[in-house]
């Protein structure tokens, strides 16, 4: 799902966002975008899941153009491959559900569940900091910046963020696909822009 320009897709549907409600789906949507392909089977082992339960979530995360079919992948036809539909994934904005109270409430949700999952996924780096090379640790960074912007601002600060990170999802994608694996791992980048008042 990506828009013409290369931008993320942006979910303006209802029962599209409603996908996402489910932290299982966030889980297996992450993991498919890292292994770039996977089957059923494959993405069960890295959630601890019956793969039963992964193919139907799968199924639903399809229904809405999310993911799609693999069938390069799938040598003799009895393994179904699955991958991301964009290489950009999607966003979502307020503006599009303030409208309707459920869906703001089902907004709400949606990112309420991933900062869990984005949570979850630092605190584990934070455990298993002491095993990784001191490469990467000097490398890791957590950032918090309190600039004092107008909303139009804010906005140009997020697309220009989003510009900077598509530029370096990139430049990774294509030294993986020309080979170039060596040192690289897979690198979770979270920010947040909002207002507050002290």
């Amino acid at each position: 799902m990506t828009a013409p320009d290369g931008t993320p897709e942006r979910i303006t549907d209802l029962a599209a966002l409603k996908v996402f409600t489910h932290p299982l789906r966030i889980r297996l949507y992450r993991a498919l975008y890292t292994a770039r392909t996977a089957t059923a089977s494959h993405l069960a082992d890295q959630v601890d899941e019956a793969v039963s339960l992964v193919s139907y979530h799968l199924r639903k995360m399809a229904a809405h153009g999310f993911i799609v079919e693999a069938p390069e992948k799938s040598g003799d036809g009895r393994e179904r491959w699955w991958k991301v539909s964009s290489e950009r994934g999607f966003s979502f904005r307020t503006a599009d559900f303030a409208d309707r109270p459920e869906g703001v409430a089902v907004m709400n949700e949606v990112t309420r569940q991933l900062l869990a999952t984005r949570s979850e996924r630092y605190e584990r780096f934070l455990g298993e900091q002491a095993a990784w090379p001191a490469e990467w640790t000097q490398a890791a960074f957590s950032s918090e910046y309190m600039p004092r912007l107008t909303a139009a601002e804010l906005q140009e600060m997020a697309e220009e963020i989003g510009d900077l990170m598509a530029r370096w999802t990139d430049r990774g994608r294509a030294a993986e696909d020309a080979g170039d694996t060596a040192d690289r791992e897979h690198v979770a980048v979270q920010m947040y822009g909002f207002p507050f008042r002290p």
